[in-house]
């Protein structure tokens, strides 16, 4: 009798912030209740007035517009979650936002909402915990022992997100990962079957899931807690099917009515009779309800002490990597010195790619929370650390991850990994960005410090032909907030990418390079602070041409031929524009004064937003077409990325 009075004092506490927000999505939180009470009451590892502790089990909310069943459990479990900021649910400068968000509510571990991203998420925090325990954990000594739950929806399967991780959770026997599917047979436009009819159990068991099924989730609390032990202890990962009713306890249960309706306050009130309970007040919590989730949490102060104990052993003894676990788990800053980077001869030949898979490699033996892999193209994108095996299923401490080609799922992975500590990056085509743009704004959203490396970045793609040749996706990616977008010049502007990239704490990186040959350009300190004078002409210049990656050196010829027409010209390479409008007043002024007003942007990419540094009356050499098939150096010329035109825009720029 416990169990259902704890578990339906959740549910009241949910439908009560829902009921008073007058919006939010009550299916859910009624429907996994039973869920959460059996995993926040026998199953998690979690301590309360530590959400940080490392030991820590990891809970994620893939349906994240069940958020209140989150908040609700944080609450009754002893987070820093007052009922105040219940009752505040949804409100301006609250901790209970419409969805999950971390950083921003103690005990949330990802930001959800967007379906499928956070069983993405799950996927890659479970691997992360693999890898972490592969490498650190030593005989009777398991620093890394935790587990990763999570609760999913018919939505989430239905992502093609949750395929591609799913798939590649299997492939790697990802056991640390436990799916709870919350399978209701309802969406918010109706039943499942209008669009789904797939056999998910035979689809995750070819995968090589386990795969469970529990046929009441409302109130078989025994079945719950065997099924998920039974899946903690199986090296697989585990899905556990869970039949629940959506809105459980609501006059229309079971319809899809109650998925994003908020209760009327009758519903509430019927809703808590059918509980059992009798004082209907608004956030009324039954002492007798609250009690099992208050002892779960009060237990965590105890479990961490003993795991404590033990990382005091492990200190004592590895003390190295017990250093090491330490700077992941902190989010250490990292420092690494432009003379650590790789340094490239002025006027040599070297596609900015290759620099990269040189910075990669250099960093590597700086940096040991540092991992990732391609989407099948890593000795396309050079993002192979050559020091380190590729990953497998019995070798999970290696470094090298073999994404296959699931760009989005790898995505979601990499954010999943950062929220671990990990300091992962990702490759592949600049063009299949678009693939990943979700989980790139999520990692900004997350403030998680991804790095998105995307090689092949321009028309000088070549014979592949406009499938492959961005045109419009350095404009995408500067639209995103907290998402640093550095696409370099040359060689040596690529260690500082990397340099840079490595060293953020709080916001992802997108580094796009180049797959032709570029020349070397002089070194400049400067270029650390995303935008330089690459070179400057005498006295005070008629025109500022101002370029990224490949159009610098174009910039730089075309400085020549305007000196020959008498027209002086200042080239500066802003290889990151958010990076350089973050600089002082004073400097960047240096580059680019307020009182020259002729400037020509030349940048092989859409002229969005260029307006912002060449204004009124300066001139673009950008492209807002598609490209073509042939040679890159064909492409370029026939589309105006030529000496020629960018002498010629600066005229008719200086002639207005």
């Amino acid at each position: 009798m416990n169990e259902i009075l704890a578990t339906n004092t959740l549910r009241a506490l949910a439908l009560d912030a829902i009921c008073k927000a007058k919006e939010g999505h009550p299916g859910a939180p009624l429907g996994m209740a039973s869920m959460a009470y059996v995993l926040w009451t026998k199953i998690m590892r979690y301590n309360p007035k530590n959400p940080a502790w490392i030991g820590r089990d990891r809970f994620v909310l893939s349906a994240g517009h069940g958020s209140m069943l989150q908040y609700a459990a944080l609450h009754l479990t002893g987070y820093d979650l007052p009922l105040e900021q219940i009752k505040a649910f949804r409100q301006w400068g609250s901790s209970t936002a419409g969805h999950p968000e971390v950083g921003h509510t103690a005990g949330v571990e990802t930001t959800t909402g967007p379906l499928g991203q956070g069983f993405a998420n799950a996927v890659g925090m479970a691997l992360g915990l693999h890898h972490l325990a592969a490498r650190y954990n030593q005989p009777d000594l398991e620093i890394f022992n935790n587990v990763v739950y999570g609760i999913c929806s018919d939505g989430d399967l239905q992502e093609g997100i949750s395929h591609e991780t799913a798939s590649l959770a299997g492939h790697l026997g990802l056991g640390k990962l436990v799916m709870l599917y919350d399978d209701n047979n309802i969406q918010l436009d109706g039943p499942t079957e209008w669009a789904f009819s797939e056999d998910v159990t035979k689809r995750f068991e070819s995968y090589g899931w386990q795969v469970l099924e529990i046929t009441n989730g409302d109130t078989d609390f025994a079945g719950l807690e065997a099924a998920i032990l039974n899946a903690k202890a199986d090296p697989r990962p585990s899905l556990i099917r869970v039949k629940t009713t959506i809105g459980y306890g609501l006059p229309k249960a079971g319809l899809a009515d109650v998925h994003g309706k908020a209760p009327s306050t009758d519903d509430v009130i019927f809703a808590k009779k059918q509980y059992g309970f009798t004082n209907l007040e608004p956030f009324y919590i039954d002492p007798d309800g609250a009690k099992p989730w208050q002892e779960a949490g009060a237990k965590g102060a105890a479990l961490e002490a003993a795991w404590q104990n033990q990382f005091q052993v492990y200190a004592d003894t590895f003390p190295v990597e017990h250093g090491e676990i330490v700077s992941i788990v902190e989010n250490y800053a990292t420092h690494i010195s432009l003379e650590h980077m790789p340094k490239y001869e002025t006027g040599k030949m070297v596609r900015t790619r290759n620099a990269g898979g040189d910075s990669i490699n250099t960093l590597a033996k700086l940096e040991p929370r540092l991992i990732g892999g391609s989407a099948d193209l890593s000795s396309s994108n050079m993002t192979t650390i050559k020091s380190e095996a590729a990953m497998t299923r019995d070798q999970l401490a290696a470094k090298n991850i073999n994404f296959g080609v699931r760009e989005f799922g790898m995505a979601g992975i990499a954010n999943g990994m950062a929220l671990i500590g990990l300091r992962p990056f990702v490759a592949t085509f600049f063009t299949f960005s678009d693939y990943m743009k979700n989980a790139i704004r999520m990692a900004a959203l997350m403030h998680q410090p991804v790095i998105f490396v995307f090689t092949h970045d321009s028309i000088g793609v070549g014979t592949d032909g406009p499938t492959h040749q961005p045109i419009e996706h350095l404009a995408a990616l500067r639209a995103i907030p907290n998402l640093s977008v550095i696409r370099p010049a040359d060689a040596n502007e690529t260690s500082v990418a990397w340099k840079t990239a490595l060293e953020q704490q709080h916001k992802p990186t997108a580094i796009i390079l180049s797959r032709q040959d570029l020349p070397v350009l002089e070194s400049n300190a400067n270029a650390q602070k995303g935008g330089y004078i690459a070179k400057d002409c005498e006295g005070t210049p008629d025109v500022i041409l101002i370029a990224t990656g490949s159009e610098v050196s174009l910039a730089l010829t075309a400085q020549k031929a305007l000196l020959e027409q008498n027209k002086k010209a200042r080239v500066v390479s802003l290889l990151s524009w958010d990076i350089f409008s973050s600089q002082t007043t004073e400097y960047k002024e240096s580059v680019l004064p307020n009182n020259i007003r002729a400037r020509v942007a030349i940048e092989a990419g859409s002229s969005l937003g260029w307006e912002r540094f060449v204004g009124l009356d300066g001139g673009t050499v950008t492209l807002d077409r598609y490209g073509a098939s042939a040679p890159d150096a064909v492409v370029f010329e026939k589309l105006g990325f030529n000496v020629e035109n960018v002498v010629k825009v600066v005229l008719e720029t200086l002639g207005k």
